[in-house]
């Protein structure tokens, strides 16, 4: 069983990875909306990459404020239109996404940049959604809880502590809890690239220590100072950033091992 994380419209290595006849599970986050090295994504197909340049240096700094500042000076009154035009561009990753994907089989939750409703009437036969499920493979239970924290921007794929504590809760106890974000535990969610704390989840970390599932696995910091960690009896392993490096975990048993899909 494959797990992988941030695939941001990586669509060949998908393929690739399809290729290989083996279950996928896919820890959020396929939508691209702005790649933090490159600028490309949705934002730059509709508004150009200079633009999605400064508007992810903004986000990436946590400047909130000055990110909504760009954007303001740059669509003004047409929002709700350059918003739709987004929405569109992303709906075509989506539909390319589906095509890699046409031929495997597994699972998938959303990430922060994706937007759940439109992800779930993508996904081809062979793949299913299952935030907020339990599902029994391969003699172990797995746990299954997607979204992004949240934030000031209040974007489709966030979900509030709040739920985020009630989603955990109506698991119940797991042998492998697969989430997108990481629990909020420093070495794991501290991007060593952008010298950023990213923001990890206090309702996970207490899931964590409460449970102690024999595995964590998420994705979402791109390049954490740590990609392994072991939290109570949690041995927690960072899937991501599919787009950037191919990674991959296998999982087998009781045992986590880590491939690349050749870029």
């Amino acid at each position: 069983m494959l797990f992988v994380s941030d695939v941001h419209g990586a669509i060949e290595p998908l393929r690739r990875l399809v290729d290989r006849h083996e279950r996928i599970v896919i820890l959020g986050d396929l939508a691209n909306l702005t790649d933090y090295r490159s600028g490309e994504g949705a934002v730059a197909d509709v508004l150009g990459l200079e633009f999605a340049r400064a508007s992810a240096e903004a986000r990436a700094s946590g400047d909130y404020a000055g990110m909504r500042t760009l954007w303001m000076e740059r669509v003004g009154e047409r929002f709700e239109e350059v918003r739709a035009e987004i929405g569109r561009a992303i709906d075509r990753q989506y539909d390319d996404v589906a095509e890699a994907l046409s031929g495997g089989n597994g699972l998938v939750i959303h990430g922060n940049v994706d937007r759940p409703r439109r992800l779930v009437e993508s996904l081809p036969d062979g793949f299913r959604y299952v935030h907020g499920e339990t599902v029994d493979m391969d003699g172990l239970r797995f746990g299954f809880v997607g979204g992004g924290i949240e934030t000031p921007l209040s974007v489709e794929g966030e979900v509030s502590d709040e739920e985020m504590t009630s989603l955990l809760g109506g698991l119940g106890s797991v042998d492998v809890l697969c989430t997108h974000v990481p629990a909020a535990v420093r070495s794991m969610r501290h991007d060593v690239i952008t010298g950023k704390d990213e923001r990890g989840s206090g309702p996970i970390r207490d899931y964590l220590l409460e449970h102690q599932p024999r595995f964590h696995l998420f994705g979402d910091v791109h390049q954490p100072q740590a990609t392994t960690w072991r939290l109570g009896a949690t041995r927690c392993f960072n899937a991501g950033y599919f787009r950037a490096t191919g990674r991959f975990l296998r999982l087998e048993s009781t045992t986590v091992h880590v491939g690349r899909i050749r870029r």
